[in-house]
């Protein structure tokens, strides 16, 4: 695995990280959802106030090219309860070609080091019920939570709402 390098990802990482987002997207059979362009990524996370950080995988060619294989995305988030910050990891993902190469446990550490550095206490994060990567996070510790269920409110839902505080 030594080919294979973790780093935060930069300004001009827009477009791998997008690029990245659409192949999760057609991974997850939803790529009609993913509007996120580079445009976007480069706006809301490296602009003036950020809302996410990613962290990326990169393998290191024999040529010494090298190639973005995956991708972490997160962002704080605090426990009211351990009155410490958490991370929510919004999405990992590894590309077909790297997967089994121990790429997804690789950005996994690098983000829970991460967390210890910055005194949080947890790393969150959902898993879609038929992610065969489910396994995998079972077996490096991470727990299901069955008492929690995940809920939503978007599109017309969250328009209707904020409408009664706007007047």
């Amino acid at each position: 695995m030594s080919n294979i390098t973790i780093r935060k990802a930069e300004a001009g990482d827009a477009g791998t990280i997008a690029r990245l987002i659409r192949d999760l997207a057609a991974f997850e059979d939803m790529i009609e959802h993913a509007k996120a362009e580079a445009a976007d990524i480069l706006r809301d996370g490296f602009g003036e106030r950020p809302y996410f950080e990613c962290l990326l995988a990169e393998l290191v060619g024999e040529d010494g090219g090298i190639e973005a294989v995956g991708f972490a995305f997160f962002f704080h988030n605090y426990s009211t309860f351990e009155g410490r910050p958490g991370l929510y990891l919004e999405d990992l993902y590894v590309t077909e070609s790297a997967r089994g190469k121990g790429v997804g446990r690789l950005l996994l550490a690098h983000l829970a080091a991460l967390a210890r550095q910055r005194d949080c206490r947890r790393l969150d994060l959902a898993v879609l019920h038929w992610n065969p990567a489910r396994d995998f996070y079972h077996r490096i510790g991470i727990e299901h939570m069955e008492e929690w269920l995940p809920y939503r409110l978007s599109g017309d839902g969250l328009a209707a709402l904020a409408a009664e505080a706007e007047g």
